[in-house]
């Protein structure tokens, strides 16, 4: 079997090629089907390759990267505004401040205190810690994807069920964002499901960053706090709904998975957050990389560095897919409301806990070191836009995406 051209110190290729694999054998019943090893490393580094209007956009803010502390490195992420504004605002400094005012501030703060500080005013930063294989071994005590039987109902069959579209007729509430939970959801539409994603009217998505994973998906704008009754009614009509807001704030919202299954008994609720349990602090795959170890590891001697990909969250996203559609198949055979839930920090114990070899080459990815993978093109809201084209494949498994469309254009309705 030829590797997944994706080098580091650890083993993401085969990671990648397994989560890739996980959702393609689900889809398909059972038959596993290799996926090409190039495109999985291309749909892994999707942002790479995209491009709108022949440009490559400008995905990182400058916000999210290492800096210096009196004993170490912290890892911020601000590239939201909201989260760049409390990011500020843990520092004391005015929002928008020069970055190298950002810089002098951490320098002389230890790794822990500017963590818990930015923490505390909503903003998202990581102390750069060494691997603890006690800790990754005991998250690997808990199933990578677990799937929880909540509740009784009658069983749902997958009456529309075909080849190529396992999951026609199904239908998919969307409240993730960023990478893991669009990836998931997008795998659902790649596979015939009816994906509504809902965002809030007053958080706006870089429209990069929903064309690279909106493939199949319609988007709408719903504040289901001012307008409980509608989102309840699409509730109702859902199959599945993807959960990607922190569990306190799904417990906040009335969206905790015990209060779904117990008014809407027929649903397949999918959770996603950076850590496991109950109060899970906010993060990306950037964070869970600087805490759980692999940021020091893909590092050099002067400074932390990064997998060749956001791997954490895209296998995240490809087995909470394929979770999905084995909780569809229970549904289908003995009813029930079901809870599928992994999280970015499990799918790091589980990459770290794998084993590494002597060999893997940490050398940069080059053009020179893969085929270049299938793309396609389509034309969204008068931009040319470019994509990697599918990696997960299963016997009758379509080659293309469906397009994406202009986030929050379409009605909050089925």
């Amino acid at each position: 079997m030829r590797p997944v051209p994706l080098p580091s110190p650890l083993p993401v290729g085969r990671f990648a090629r397994d989560s890739v694999v996980a959702a393609g054998t689900a889809l398909g019943f059972g038959s596993i089907v290799e996926p090409d090893p190039v495109q999985v490393a291309a749909a892994y580094r999707s942002d790479r390759h995209l491009r709108i209007d022949g440009a490559t956009p400008d995905v990182w803010s400058l916000l999210s990267r290492f800096w210096r502390t009196a004993d170490g490195w912290v890892r911020t992420h601000g590239n939201y505004a909201h989260h760049a504004a409390a990011l500020f605002a843990g520092l004391d400094l005015p929002d928008g401040a020069e970055v190298g005012e950002l810089a002098d501030r951490l320098e002389f703060m230890t790794s822990d205190a500017a963590a818990s500080t930015v923490r505390a005013a909503g903003g998202i930063c990581a102390a750069v810690r060494a691997e603890d294989p006690t800790v990754d071994a005991a998250l690997r005590q808990h199933p990578l994807v677990e799937i929880t039987r909540l509740g009784d109902s009658t069983p749902v069959p997958l009456a529309q069920a075909t080849a190529t579209a396992p999951l026609a007729g199904i239908r998919v509430l969307d409240l993730t964002r960023v990478i893991a939970g669009p990836v998931a959801t997008r795998t659902l539409a790649f596979a015939g499901a009816d994906v509504l994603r809902i965002d809030p009217p007053n958080l706006p998505e870089p429209a990069w960053q929903h064309l690279d994973t909106g493939h199949g998906k319609r988007s709408a704008l719903l504040d289901i706090v001012r307008e409980p009754a509608h989102f309840a009614r699409l509730l109702a009509a859902a199959d599945v709904v993807v959960l990607g807001y922190r569990p306190e704030g799904l417990a906040r919202l009335g969206l905790s998975p015990e209060r779904l299954a117990a008014e809407h008994p027929h649903l397949v609720i999918a959770q996603l957050s950076a850590w496991p349990g109950d109060a899970s602090p906010r993060g990306f795959d950037s964070i869970v990389q600087a805490d759980s170890g692999i940021s020091l590891l893909c590092g050099s001697d002067d400074e932390p560095g990064a997998l060749p990909a956001q791997a954490l969250d895209h296998s995240a996203g490809y087995l909470l897919a394929a979770g999905v559609v084995t909780a569809l198949r229970r549904r289908a055979e003995i009813g029930g409301a079901w809870q599928v839930r992994t999280s970015l920090r499990r799918m790091a114990a589980e990459l770290l806990g794998m084993p590494r070899g002597t060999t893997t080459s940490t050398a940069p990815i080059t053009d020179a070191d893969a085929d270049a993978p299938r793309t396609q093109t389509f034309e969204v809201d008068g931009h040319r836009l470019t994509t990697v084209a599918p990696a997960v494949v299963w016997p009758g498994a379509p080659k293309l995406y469906p397009s994406p469309r202009p986030w929050g254009r379409d009605a909050a309705e089925w």
